[in-house]
């Protein structure tokens, strides 16, 4: 048991020499990070559309009542 209480020691001294980031670089970095995530979902998403439209061109040509 003092394995335990000497391990959430050391967490909580290792969290007292954490550097934090200051307000203005969190926001920053979260709407980089949240504009990456909305631009690549678009991204997949066209890239999706565009092989499910090209699936669906070979299948015409090679099964015309598909």
């Amino acid at each position: 048991m003092s394995n335990v209480g000497r391990f959430f020691g050391e967490v909580q001294t290792e969290l007292k020499r954490v550097e934090w980031p200051k307000w203005n670089e969190f926001v920053g970095a979260t709407v980089v990070v949240l504009f990456l995530i909305v631009f690549f979902a678009a991204l997949l998403w066209v890239v999706d559309q565009g092989i499910t439209i090209g699936i669906k061109y070979i299948f015409r040509l090679f099964f015309p009542g598909f």
